[in-house]
């Protein structure tokens, strides 16, 4: 793990764990678009081969995908290697659209079980909406052990609704009480959520998810942050020291964070999405 105190690096930022450490990562990959975009830095024939090299170079333990349409997510895995296996599908009630999947490394931790809910009043109606969401917006929750140590881990993925307050809040609600739900059914699993919010770090929304003291913000308890406090949205512009950091990882009580960074790569000059990952060391308390 290298820490850059100002700029921007095309190097390895945390790369692989090794037991019993963990490395969660949340990325946005940006979905592709059914026309080419008028702006070439914005297709994904010119990015995909990017985030494949991000995620390659990196080779995180668990990464939460979002904006991830399947023909998307199914290079980043192969990519990434045979060992990496993908939950979650996509938002729609038919299994299509966006979605955002969970990657984990296959060899490590061992998948017990995993379900994908709907971020509405009727969370197990696939596609449904509900608080003002123009769009289906989900949760993929996968359910792990760690063969290194035994311990059980419960990883959340979302991605919150871009255009609705409300639905975002409520959303929040609903991710907090699965987190919640899941932490008091085996209080020694390491419970890490990941996640674009689209909404700062003085929003209620993330007040919400770290209301009870279940979820912390890995950005806020790490002893060492390994990049500057970049906002996590750059639109494919140089990164902001101080612009908002909607993209999230939390981390539940029985988990210790070790560094935290915000990964803001560029390959040649070009960024592989509008959006700059985040990654936390983590390990169990």
């Amino acid at each position: 793990m290298r820490v850059y105190a100002e700029g921007i690096t095309d190097g390895t930022l945390i790369g692989p764990a090794t037991a019993p450490e963990l490395h969660v990562m949340s990325i946005n990959i940006r979905r592709r678009s059914a026309r080419p975009s008028p702006r070439v830095h914005d297709r994904w024939s010119v990015r995909h081969p990017l985030v494949q090299r991000l995620l390659a170079t990196e080779q995180p333990t668990i990464v939460g995908l979002q904006e991830a349409y399947a023909d998307q997510s199914e290079p980043v895995r192969a990519r990434l290697g045979p060992r990496y296996r993908v939950v979650g599908t996509g938002r729609d009630a038919d299994g299509g659209g966006e979605g955002c999947p969970i990657a984990f490394d296959a060899d490590r931790l061992m998948l017990t079980a995993w379900r994908q809910l709907a971020l509405s009043t009727t969370p197990d109606v696939r596609g449904s909406r509900s608080w003002g969401a123009r769009v289906p917006r989900a949760v993929v929750v996968a359910e792990l052990v760690d063969a290194a140590t035994g311990r059980g881990i419960v990883a959340l993925n979302t991605h919150l609704d871009h255009l609705s307050p409300y639905s975002r809040w409520r959303s929040a609600r609903l991710v907090a009480s699965l987190a919640r739900a899941h932490q008091a059914a085996d209080p020694s699993a390491l419970v890490v959520v990941t996640g674009d919010v689209n909404a700062g770090e003085r929003s209620r929304v993330h007040r919400t998810l770290a209301a009870d003291g279940v979820l912390r913000d890995a950005w806020h308890d790490a002893p060492a942050r390994v990049t500057p406090s970049w906002g996590t949205f750059s639109n494919y512009r140089e990164p902001r020291v101080g612009g908002r950091r909607i993209d999230l990882v939390l981390v539940g009580p029985t988990v210790e964070v070790r560094a935290v960074g915000i990964n803001a790569a560029r390959f040649g000059g070009a960024a592989p999405s509008d959006h700059e990952p985040v990654q936390a060391l983590i390990r169990a308390l």
